[in-house]
């Protein structure tokens, strides 16, 4: 009773936040699809609609970077007010100057505004948890993270893409968005600034962990950004298209925790090595029933976003087993930047890809990728040994599919590492 009661207490003190939260991530599903779509109805190349993507994802990269320099200097009011009006300009602009570079630069600037309204959220919801909760509000956060990405994908069937109302819906919601937060109560600190990790530190840390984060960005953002090419290319209509979004989006949520909970119980090499060939297989499952019977890609779709939306937690908790304690931080900020940087070249290579091998072409990729991930995996099987169950780190699900700031996992990672330093500190004595 008591702990039901301190649940509901940590969902009453983020509500405002989390819906907040919840309102861009919808926006945000419903702006992702869209515009792939539109790019289609556009004529323009898939090659094009590619790089238009990818523009996308490295301004997200740059925001995670850097959007908190802008937080520091004028508040996190203002900065995430000043963030969602340009979110909500940029929206419309699409439709307004239809032109592939233009496309390109409000993709970069709305990725920009978007980590920058992200590290405002995270760093608002890691002020109102405590330690105790801290771990319930990732939970919420998860959930809101799937649930806003996928329900988003339904709105696509409210108007027609080829108009300019879906644009208005989008421009619309990002404009809400910002209500909650502007009323909450809520005071946010700054968010701290994080010490990059170098690379070659990173690498010697966890040479796995490093290149799984990076596949896991080229995979998810693929998707993200040309699965609705791929379903227009099958000649699949717009509510097929939103379904099938939404089937993977909600799929990720349904994996997470029983995949993390076994890589807790064993080598989670060996977990991540089966998770990415099972991600190939349900990529090549997509292809063939695609060309057979593609109502077929909704069930097809749940199975692939389950597996390949784990990976990136996967390889996160695999890296903290063997970082230093003192480095948490700086291997999920390092991570984070490795994620981005596959997140960006992952539309390139899928829009040429697709444009080579045909609509079938975005899975093709992902499945090599995958694949070479797998492999990889039991490459390093060999050439080092498991930690002990007692040393390996507690795995923290994290948004595989939603490229976020990091803020609250690398604090309940700064938790978990003070408590085992106190738990190691009183056995001692």
């Amino acid at each position: 009773m008591a702990e039901s009661s301190g649940m509901l207490v940590t969902v009453r003190s983020v509500f405002s936040l989390l819906l907040s939260y919840g309102l861009l991530l919808l926006a945000n599903g419903l702006f992702g699809t869209l515009l792939g779509v539109r790019s289609k109805i556009e004529g323009f190349d898939t090659q094009v609609v590619g790089l238009i993507m990818a523009a996308y994802f490295l301004g997200l990269l740059q925001g995670a970077l850097r959007a908190s320099n802008v937080v520091a200097a004028v508040g996190h009011i203002r900065a995430f007010a000043a963030f969602a009006s340009v979110m909500s300009v940029t929206a419309l602009l699409h439709v307004i100057v239809v032109d592939p570079i233009v496309w390109c630069l409000l993709r970069f600037a709305s990725g920009f505004c978007m980590a920058g309204m992200i590290l405002v959220t995270e760093s608002w919801l890691n002020a109102r948890s405590t330690n105790r909760t801290r771990g319930q509000v990732m939970a919420l956060y998860m959930v809101t993270n799937y649930f806003g990405a996928g329900c988003g994908q339904f709105l696509l069937t409210v108007a027609d893409p080829a108009r300019f109302h879906l644009f208005s819906v989008a421009s619309i919601v990002f404009s809400l968005a910002l209500v909650p937060v502007l009323l909450t109560q809520a005071s946010a600190p700054t968010p701290p600034r994080r010490e990059p990790l170098d690379f070659r530190e990173l690498w010697r840390t966890s040479p796995l962990g490093l290149t799984g984060s990076f596949c896991a960005g080229v995979v998810n953002a693929s998707f993200y950004s040309l699965a609705p090419v791929f379903t227009l290319g099958l000649g699949l209509g717009i509510g097929a298209t939103s379904t099938f979004m939404a089937s993977v989006i909600f799929g990720g949520l349904l994996l997470q925790y029983p995949v993390g909970h076994l890589s807790d119980r064993i080598d989670r090499r060996t977990v991540l090595a089966m998770v990415a060939v099972a991600t190939a297989t349900a990529c090549g499952g997509i292809v063939l029933v695609a060309g057979f019977n593609p109502s077929w890609i909704y069930p097809a779709g749940i199975l692939y976003g389950g597996l390949s939306f784990t990976v990136y937690s996967l390889c996160a908790a695999h890296a903290n087993d063997f970082a230093p304690a003192d480095k948490h931080v700086q291997t999920a900020s390092g991570l984070l930047t490795a994620y981005g940087l596959g997140a960006f070249l992952g539309p390139i290579l899928a829009g040429n890809a697709m444009a080579r091998l045909g609509p079938q072409g975005l899975f093709l990729m992902s499945a090599l990728v995958s694949l070479f991930l797998g492999g990889f995996a039991l490459y390093r099987m060999l050439r080092r040994v498991a930690p002990d169950k007692e040393e390996q780190s507690q795995i923290i699900p994290s948004p595989g599919g939603q490229f976020t700031s990091g803020e609250i996992y690398a604090s309940i990672r700064d938790d978990m590492d003070k408590d085992l330093a106190t738990t190691d500190g009183a056995r001692r004595r």
